[in-house]
């Protein structure tokens, strides 16, 4: 499995340490198992010239989240209730005209054409996002 760098953080040298940002982030990025096989890299510097106590609880402080947000992650993909909506979800991506348009060029003429003569308009339908993010929030405080 191939492993993954991520950093999180600012031009400014601020660590994110909003353990549901870290989550989403660590539930979103390919490959999925990358926290256990991969890892972060951060560019620690002194944020103020006068106290240099402040990377380490600068760190500490990220170093938690980190932790925090690895852990639920891991509940969040065991449980697979993330994976199932979103594969519902775009179930239409996978097959027919969907399947045909991420693996066929096309151009934009041949799309309208599509669209206008077989297609026509797309029904609308939930996103279901306050759903997903009162999920999400149970995960944060269980």
């Amino acid at each position: 499995m191939p492993t993954a760098v991520i950093c999180f953080r600012w031009d400014t040298d601020q660590f994110n340490t909003d353990v549901r940002e870290l989550t989403l982030a660590m539930v979103s990025i390919p490959p999925r198992r990358w926290a256990w096989h991969g890892g972060f890299n951060f560019d620690a510097k002194t944020p103020s010239p006068v106290d240099r106590s402040e990377i380490f609880s600068t760190l500490t402080s990220w170093n938690g989240c980190v932790r925090a947000g690895s852990q639920i992650a891991r509940r969040i993909l065991a449980d697979g209730k993330f994976e199932t909506f979103l594969q519902e979800r775009y179930s239409s991506f996978d097959s027919g005209y969907g399947r045909d348009i991420d693996y066929t060029p096309h151009q934009l003429p041949q799309l309208e054409k599509l669209v206008l003569t077989k297609l026509g308009e797309p029904i609308p339908r939930s996103g279901k996002q306050e759903y997903l993010e009162n999920l999400l929030t149970r995960y944060l405080h269980d």
